[in-house]
């Protein structure tokens, strides 16, 4: 009985151990299930977040499983309302028609990976360009378990490049029918180059051309012209391209071209375009052209430069009639100036400069002397030879006194038989000086004797200088005229300076 009773309870003390060790295993059991589940989650989380579809197959081309984005890329039988799995792709008339089914066996039994691309239809009716990488699926031994495949999408892709592609050939139509001259050139090579000297240490390019003048035209030859248009053949009249495009290089070492080069490669080195330039271009023909040069990178070429448009637009003609205009209004600007008959200086250059030349000297505190002169007993010889003989003897002793004086000194026809000497920096003894050497050579002149006449001249003149006899322009000059009033009135054919306390005269025109 006894005996009995302890079987018994070892029976029970091995009956609950195995109880504990069964609960134990279903406890790990429950784990590992959560965790396969929780796996199982993950890689379906993974493959539906993959940029890209994600199929299995069997060996028989049964689908073992996909991800949402390739469900939804093909339209599977029966659309979405069944799961696509256990279709056969050998079974799928889309698949059959593209040729996946035939490089699935390829890839299934020669067991090698396999990339193509396929023209596929969507559900909408579509043409898709897919990518399909498909690789056998091996249990480490020898059997085959099946494939799986990665399939991409690159229908936009596709339509990308040919709409670069038309893009593209719209450029080439539009820059080759252009009525402007325009350069296609490759910078990539320049700019790398750069690039490499400023890894090196190279950071002022300016002082380094100065150091080493020979690598402008070295780094410049770097840069190819890739291209031209025929407006730009005929501007610079040549009729064979690859001729051109060949000796390019030198053509513009040779041209004005070549005078930019430092900025367009600082230009570059600084990962911009040149600026917008105005210069000058030597043709085949041997013709100056004048041209205005713009550069523009093609879109996607930022970084390497590699495709720098270069237009030149010609304004030789409108230069030409620039310079021609300017050099007209020079002219007329000049003639403005000039008394008509004598070509002296008239009193509206005497009216604009004096000011200027009074306020010189009175910031340098330097002098300034004015000769106011004009012929005597002149009405005598206008009756006795004429008005016409009259005005020729004005213009010969306007070249008279011209002679007597040099820059910056000037002399002004002021009014009829009367003129103004301009002296700067001439003090009171200088200007009288000046007026003896004056009057002595219009008085030792003969006139007229191309018209077979012998006239003797002579002349008055007042003397003024600044500051003593004026501070002003009008000043200076109403003494001046205020002392050759004085000769008139006390004996002609002398000179007169200003002396204060006499009556001023009027000194306008």
């Amino acid at each position: 009985m006894q005996e009995t009773a302890h079987s018994l309870k070892r029976q029970l003390v091995e009956l609950n151990r195995r109880l504990s060790e069964m609960e134990t295993l279903r406890q790990r059991c429950e784990r590992a299930e959560a965790a396969l589940a929780e796996m199982v989650h993950a890689n379906r989380v993974l493959g539906d977040s993959a940029p890209f579809g994600i199929f299995t197959l069997d060996p028989d081309g049964r689908i073992t499983g996909l991800n949402r984005r390739m469900r939804d890329l093909l339209p599977w039988p029966d659309g979405d309302e069944r799961d696509p799995a256990g279709t056969s792709i050998l079974e799928m008339q889309a698949m059959v028609d593209a040729g996946v089914g035939a490089d699935f066996q390829f890839c299934l039994h020669r067991r090698r990976s396999i990339i193509r691309d396929y023209d596929c239809v969507d559900r909408n009716g579509s043409c898709l360009k897919l990518r399909f990488h498909m690789s056998p699926v091996s249990d480490g031994g020898e059997a085959v378990q099946g494939v799986i495949a990665f399939v991409e999408n690159h229908t936009h892709l596709q339509q990308a490049r040919e709409a670069a592609q038309e893009s593209e050939q719209r450029y080439r139509l539009l820059f080759q029918s252009s009525p402007i001259a325009m350069l296609e050139r490759d910078a990539s090579e320049l700019k790398r180059q750069l690039e490499e000297m400023r890894a090196s240490g190279v950071v002022d390019l300016q002082a380094y051309f100065k150091a080493h003048p020979e690598a402008v035209s070295r780094l410049m030859d770097l840069v190819k012209t890739t291209d031209c248009n025929d407006a730009f053949m005929a501007l610079v009249g040549e009729q064979d391209k690859e001729t051109l495009l060949a000796t390019l290089t030198r053509m513009t070492r040779e041209s004005g071209l070549q005078e930019m080069a430092e900025e367009v490669i600082s230009a570059l080195a600084a990962g911009r375009v040149f600026p917008e330039r105005e210069m000058t271009l030597n043709t085949a023909r041997g013709e100056v052209r004048h041209v205005i040069s713009r550069a523009m990178v093609l879109a996607g070429h930022e970084a390497t430069m590699a495709r720098i448009v270069i237009s030149l637009v010609d304004i030789t003609n409108r230069r030409e009639a620039e310079e021609a205009l300017r050099a007209s209004e020079q002219r007329f600007r000049k003639q403005s100036l000039r008394d008509n008959l004598t070509g002296l200086f008239n009193q509206r250059h005497l009216h604009a400069s004096l000011p200027l030349l009074v306020q010189s000297a009175q910031s340098r505190q330097a002098p300034l002397s004015l000769l106011f002169m004009d012929l005597d007993n002149f009405k005598a010889v206008v009756d006795t030879h004429g008005h016409l003989n009259g005005s020729r003897a004005i213009q010969e002793v306007a070249a008279t006194i011209k002679s007597a004086i040099e820059a910056p000194a000037y002399a002004v026809a002021y009014a009829g038989d009367e003129f103004v000497v301009v002296l700067p920096d001439f003090d009171e003894n200088a200007a009288l000086e000046k007026a003896r050497q004056i009057l002595l050579l219009i008085k030792e002149t003969p006139y007229l004797s191309q018209q077979g006449r012998h006239v003797r001249l002579q002349a008055s003149c007042g003397a003024a200088t600044f500051p003593h006899h004026g501070e002003t322009p009008e000043a200076l000059l109403t003494a001046a005229d205020t002392a050759l009033f004085k000769v008139k009135g006390t004996g002609k054919g002398a000179i007169v300076r200003f002396v204060a306390g006499d009556p001023p005269v009027h000194t306008g025109p």
